[in-house]
């Protein structure tokens, strides 16, 4: 790359070239740089619309001296899932550390996907009470695909139960993960069947009302939440 060039990766490449380890990883150097004070990170804007149910954002920061300043510029769209599409779709910039120029433009969506389950193992990993393996997914999406095998990175997982609304999209997912897993899914009826006696929940959905329940949880049990 010359100094006038600018790196494009659609969102194809960064889920190839951004694995879940290299994900994880790039979630605990960002902790620890936040935990320590290193981090710039300006407020966020997060304004819901007018106009629809869409929540529009944008994020600023800058990791460290030697880190370029980092934007993602979306939206939130509920609406999306009945569709099957994602929920949230964003844009990343990065510019470089010393000149300020444009280095990059990533897809956001993917960058969004990996970031956000990968933060999530990363408090598993340092919260979860250990030997507790049976995983609570609530939702069927994209985000509850990627704490799963996220998650599966940094604890064993040895069962699965799934719960989202609609009884064929929570099957779909159960089923696609029993395969990518390589461990037990089962679809169920209810939020509180599937996290009951569960050692972590994770909660992947977009709901404005409660999906979860404290007298439901076991003692210890340990969840993350989009």
């Amino acid at each position: 790359m010359t100094d006038d060039d600018v790196l494009f990766l659609s969102a194809a490449e960064v889920t190839r070239l951004l694995g879940a380890d290299a994900a994880i990883a790039s979630q605990r150097a960002a902790f620890t740089a936040l935990g320590t004070g290193e981090a710039d990170t300006p407020g966020k804007i997060m304004q819901p619309s007018r106009f629809d149910d869409s929540v529009v954002f944008a994020y600023v920061s800058r990791l460290s001296k030697d880190t370029g300043a980092v934007a993602k510029f979306g939206s939130v769209n509920p609406g999306n899932a009945a569709a099957g599409l994602p929920t949230v779709h964003a844009v990343v910039t990065a510019l470089d550390p010393g000149t300020g120029r444009l280095a990059a433009v990533l897809d956001g969506t993917a960058v969004t996907t990996l970031r956000t389950a990968a933060g999530s193992a990363v408090a598993v990993d340092a919260l979860a009470v250990p030997g507790r393996t049976e995983l609570a997914l609530l939702g069927s999406g994209t985000q509850a695909h990627a704490h799963a095998r996220m998650i599966a990175r940094v604890r064993e997982v040895t069962a699965v139960r799934l719960w989202s609304p609609t009884p064929g999209r929570r099957t779909a997912a159960a089923d696609t993960l029993a395969a990518g897993l390589g461990v037990p899914v089962r679809a169920v009826d209810s939020a509180e069947e599937a996290v009951t006696g569960a050692g972590v929940v994770a909660a992947c959905t977009l709901s404005r009302t409660p999906v979860v329940r404290g007298a439901w949880l076991a003692p210890g049990c340990t969840v993350v939440l989009l």
